[in-house]
């Protein structure tokens, strides 16, 4: 059972070597392939229909947001999403975590902002229904993603990782985690970073089929981001 309040944050502990993590990573990449390949085929008509509701609602913006994110081995990667936030959303956080004290507090104790006016009409569905993490299926076909794996982290956010980096970046980022399955935005920056070190220290094929099961379930019941 996967329970993200029990996560391990022991630093020293040792996992699997040898032959069992070959095969695990072999096994991983494979299923990473061939989900991808599906998923990429699913995404061409979600592109149109998104492409088209864009334009219903007049916005004018990019279909996709590209970002840079921190990936195996401390690499950087540029990420794809479909954008659901106002094109100059960057410069609205920026400039109200400069202005509003109590907004910046909250904001980097959980690095989400609730109730986000930045989201546009479409982008509140594509979130709602995890739809905007579908391009991410073309970082897990080149190889800088995974299906499962910790949270695919900002460059800005290395410095507040601690310790905790070292470990993460062992690991693929995922489209899903443990972190998505065990409250989501419900938790704090640091508890993320100790999911995703629990992850790290347990991950096993087994362990990733129940987190995509689990990630099913919450995507069914329209448990997506805020």
């Amino acid at each position: 059972m996967i329970n993200g309040e029990n996560a391990n944050i022991d630093m020293n502990l040792s996992i699997r070597t040898g032959n069992n993590i070959n095969i695990y990573s072999i096994a991983k990449r494979t299923i990473d392939i061939v989900a991808s390949l599906l998923g990429i085929i699913i995404l061409c008509p979600i592109v149109l229909i998104v492409f088209i509701a864009n334009k219903i609602s007049r916005d004018d913006g990019p279909i996709f947001f590209m970002q840079k994110r921190i990936g195996e081995d401390g690499k950087l990667f540029r990420l794809y999403k479909f954008r659901t936030m106002v094109v100059n959303a960057d410069k609205i956080l920026m400039k109200k975590l400069k202005e509003d004290k109590e907004f910046r507090e909250k904001y980097l104790s959980y690095r989400k902002v609730e109730n986000d006016d930045r989201i546009t009409k479409i982008g509140k569905i594509l979130r709602k229904t995890s739809l905007d993490e579908f391009p991410q299926f073309i970082n897990v076909l080149k190889g800088e993603m995974s299906l499962v794996g910790p949270r695919p982290y900002l460059p800005r956010e290395k410095k507040d990782m601690g310790e905790y980096y070292n470990y993460i970046i062992k690991c693929k980022p995922g489209i899903t985690g443990l972190w998505q399955v065990s409250g989501r935005n419900k938790n704090t920056f640091d508890e993320r970073l100790k999911l995703d070190l629990q992850y790290y220290n347990n991950r096993s094929f087994t362990y990733d089929i129940k987190i995509l099961f689990k990630t099913v379930l919450s995507v069914l019941k329209k448990e997506g981001a805020m």
